[in-house]
């Protein structure tokens, strides 16, 4: 930055007797006029160095940009409204100029000799420059930088940029337009759901105040949790895994291990296991014929049986110590 003195100091005398015939003040009024009626101010080279020009009992926020087209600043363009927005704002809340700030835009197209004469080879640069003369003048005239490395900000960020180094004036906030087609889309959207609800509503009551419908959304939750379906999602889990001879293993070892197919197994087994207990202690009894109720009695025992004995031979795989089983899987 050691440049910029040098730079400020050749480009000042550069504007020669023009800024030298205008005092601060005088120069100040000028510009606030200006940029009452539109903020911010578009200025070229002569104009940013008359603004600019010590001595400057004000503040000065230029951003240098590049929104033709031809230079492909997509940065500028997505920042250019948000600059407006920022210094319309401002400007609208401090009509007197009380906080002495004058809000400007410089576009390469109009300064080229100041792009130059900074040695700028990105656009858009934010300059602050704070008064050099005065109760708030600042103990160096160089004007301050504003980095947008992280990409386009909002006018708010900016704003408490500024804010940082305007200690004892005025800071009027920013103020967004209303955005009504916004709310239109918003309102639109809220009636039609409502409108939706009161519908559907006859419809969905009877659904929601099934007794079977809240049983078997319960029973799912209860066989995804107990079959590590949160232990797959916290630990990402592989779906299932290569064996030393080459072939495919459903089923992790030991206890503290396991697959993505093998849980959706477990799952799958529970839930057989759990059909079956309901089955015999609801459906079975209602059964009227006795002979098709011994029937089912023995059919779902079996199931019982041989899903459970499978689901202990899983255990003893996992686990060559486990020591229960139960026929026919031993």
């Amino acid at each position: 930055m050691r440049w910029l003195p040098a730079f400020l100091s050749a480009s000042l005398f550069a504007a020669g007797s023009f800024a030298a015939r205008k005092s601060s003040e005088e120069r100040f009024a000028e510009f606030h006029a200006k940029q009452t009626s539109h903020a911010p101010i578009k200025l070229k080279d002569s104009s940013f160095k008359s603004l600019t020009a010590p001595p400057r009992d004000y503040s000065v926020a230029v951003v240098l940009t590049a929104l033709d087209p031809r230079y492909g600043c997509q940065l500028c363009r997505e920042f250019q409204p948000e600059w407006e927005l920022l210094s319309k704002s401002w400007v609208k809340g401090d009509k007197s100029g009380e906080s002495r700030v004058i809000f400007g835009s410089l576009d390469f197209s109009e300064g080229r000799e100041t792009f130059m004469g900074f040695g700028l080879q990105t656009a858009p640069v934010l300059f602050f420059f704070p008064p050099t003369i005065g109760p708030h003048a600042a103990a160096s005239p160089e004007p301050i930088r504003y980095d947008f490395t992280n990409g386009p900000v909002p006018a708010e960020v900016v704003h408490s940029w500024l804010v940082r180094h305007l200690d004892g004036r005025p800071h009027p906030p920013v103020k967004r337009p209303v955005d009504y087609i916004k709310w239109a889309v918003s309102f639109t959207m809220i009636t039609g759901s409502l409108t939706g609800v009161y519908v559907a509503w006859p419809y969905v009551v009877p659904v929601i105040q099934n007794r079977n419908v809240w049983a078997a959304f319960t029973l799912i939750a209860i066989l995804l949790f107990t079959s590590g379906h949160m232990y797959n999602q916290i630990r990402k889990v592989p779906y299932v895994a290569n064996n030393p001879r080459g072939g495919v293993s459903y089923f992790a070892a030991g206890f503290q291990n396991q697959y993505g197919l093998e849980t959706q197994i477990i799952a799958a087994l529970y839930g057989i296991l759990s059909f079956a207990v309901i089955s015999l202690a609801v459906k079975v009894p209602r059964i009227a014929d006795p002979k098709s109720q011994t029937i089912a009695v023995w059919a779902w025992s079996g199931v019982l049986l041989v899903v459970y004995s499978f689901l202990l031979s899983i255990f003893r795989l996992k686990n060559a110590g486990y020591p229960f089983y139960l026929p026919p899987f031993m």
